[in-house]
């Protein structure tokens, strides 16, 4: 398990239910998934490349009051740190870029090239943002704080606008874009 930022990912175990929990949010409709143990497994945008994660799963509120809850904090611009158990499927290359995500701190960006660095990788930019691109939970695995190497916003599942919106909200008023 790793743990940064109060964020906890967990290694992903045969999982015989998902759970779902559909939130409105300041930047539209998000869709929450989460394991047979509790753990968010997705954070999604409608439309999202990975929303048919979300196929099956058992609408269920309880499971997320507390995410729900420090979402609706974070919004509020009153939370900077998640305390969220996360089981996010991936590849270890994009797992170990998603725990590079997870030490961005609130407020700050990074470009693809930084993080391609901190994973001891140079040259791997690419990897790290087709990585971010599969990043199955929005927000709380912060992908959003990564943009490109002369500084502008570059694609994310949420829209640009969304991206421009949560990094402004980071900033506590100062617009970043």
């Amino acid at each position: 398990m790793t743990e940064t930022n109060g964020a906890r990912m967990t290694e992903m175990t045969e999982v015989a239910t998902t759970y779902r929990h559909d939130l409105d949010s300041p930047i539209g409709p998000l869709v929450l998934l989460a394991d047979s143990d509790g753990a968010l497994t997705g954070l999604l945008y409608p439309g999202h490349r990975t929303i048919a994660l979300a196929e099956g799963a058992v609408a269920d509120p309880a499971p997320f009051r507390d995410v729900q809850t420090q979402l609706e904090e974070y919004f509020a611009g009153v939370r900077t740190t998640f305390d969220v158990r996360l089981a996010p499927v991936g590849t270890s290359f994009q797992r170990a870029a998603w725990e590079q995500l997870l030490l961005i701190p609130f407020g700050e960006t990074r470009t693809y090239g930084q993080i391609a660095d901190a994973l001891g990788q140079p040259g791997a930019a690419r990897a790290v943002g087709l990585a971010n691109n599969r990043n199955p939970i929005s927000i709380i695995v912060p992908c959003h704080r990564v943009i490109g190497a002369g500084g502008n916003l570059t694609g994310y599942g949420g829209g640009i606008d969304a991206k421009k919106f949560l990094l402004d909200l980071e900033s506590r008023g100062s617009t970043l874009f």
